[in-house]
């Protein structure tokens, strides 16, 4: 059988070890320049400080086991998911609204500034921090906390709880998610509503008007609890005066 032989001209063998330098120095040079801008890339770059993620004009439902749980509206939304402690952060402001398993509204959260934990899943809201619940009654405080694992709210700074009847004002609050049944650690006033609203009349349902400067610590009732356990101090009723009989 004749053999057949395949093979380069022997001016393309002679040329041979030409090309394969020359590739062997661009290769060299390729590859340093690469490895240069991905040294000058990682040097560059700190996860705790610069976002995986980042999002404007934010508008987004949230689920938890497949339930949605809460609406979130946000100017800027960063997401942190390289750093240390994973985070999420909202700059400018923060809209959220949780909800019940039929999907009913049962809070409404509004502040400067926040940020969520995703590992631990806590949320820490910051500046004017606003929550209404489903009772219409609203705590103002600068600084919240929502534990969601422990279903719990709770913060260490001055807070003020406006209700249909009186304002609730102390440091130290603790709550469950709903803002339904919560507590003041120690409370340095309860005041009627009027106070704050000047000639404003009380409704003809609230309780008489309260105040105290006690610094016990003061949980609010549950829907079917009575006022009466609140610590408050009465105010005396004032006596109208009589008209005089005519002679």
């Amino acid at each position: 059988m004749d053999r057949v032989r395949v093979g380069l001209p022997v001016s393309g063998m002679r040329a041979l070890p030409f090309v394969v330098a020359l590739l062997w120095v661009l290769c060299g040079h390729l590859s340093s320049c690469s490895g240069d801008d991905k040294k000058k890339y990682v040097a560059n770059v700190d996860p705790e400080v610069t976002p995986t993620m980042t999002t404007t004009d934010v508008s987004t439902l949230i689920s938890d086991s497949g339930i949605v749980r809460y609406r979130v509206q946000a100017p800027v939304w960063y997401v942190y998911d390289e750093a240390k402690e994973p985070k999420w952060t909202f700059p400018q402001s923060l809209h959220l609204e949780s909800f019940d398993d039929m999907f009913n509204k049962d809070a409404t959260i509004d502040c400067d500034s926040a940020t969520y934990l995703t590992n631990v899943q806590i949320w820490r809201l910051d500046g004017n921090v606003r929550v209404v619940n489903m009772a219409g009654e609203r705590f103002l405080t600068e600084q919240l906390f929502w534990d969601q694992r422990k279903q719990s709210v709770y913060s260490d700074s001055f807070i003020q709880i406006i209700r249909a009847d009186r304002i609730m004002e102390g440091y130290g609050f603790v709550s469950n998610e709903s803002m339904t049944d919560f507590a003041v650690r120690n409370v340095s006033a309860i005041l009627p509503v009027e106070m704050m609203n000047g000639e404003a009349k009380q409704p003809a349902s609230a309780a008489p008007a309260d105040s105290t400067t006690a610094s016990a610590s003061v949980r609010e009732p549950s829907a079917a609890a009575p006022d009466s356990t609140l610590s408050t101090v009465r105010r005396p009723k004032r006596l109208r005066p009589q008209p005089k009989q005519l002679q």
